[in-house]
């Protein structure tokens, strides 16, 4: 079962929850069904990591460790 984040579209709160296929789940705060599919973020582990993100301030992009290089995460100018 995969783990989605969801937003409710409702109450506004957010939540994490493991979802089967072909069911939708509920808000657990206000019980609406009116859900939004959050961006998932992820933590990165790198051996010898030199900043608190986990990668490696020598990377291509420190920010967020795109190997492309700077801007190539299409976070251009946000970093």
């Amino acid at each position: 079962m995969p783990l989605f984040e969801y937003r409710c579209e409702s109450c506004g709160h957010r939540f994490e929850q493991l979802t089967r296929a072909g069911v939708t789940p509920s808000c657990p705060k206000c019980q609406g069904g009116q859900l939004e599919k959050q961006l998932s973020v992820f933590a990165v582990s790198v051996s010898g990591s030199s900043t608190r993100s986990g990668i490696p301030a020598d990377s291509p992009c420190a920010s967020c460790g795109v190997p492309g290089g700077p801007g190539a995460c299409g976070m251009a100018g946000m970093h």
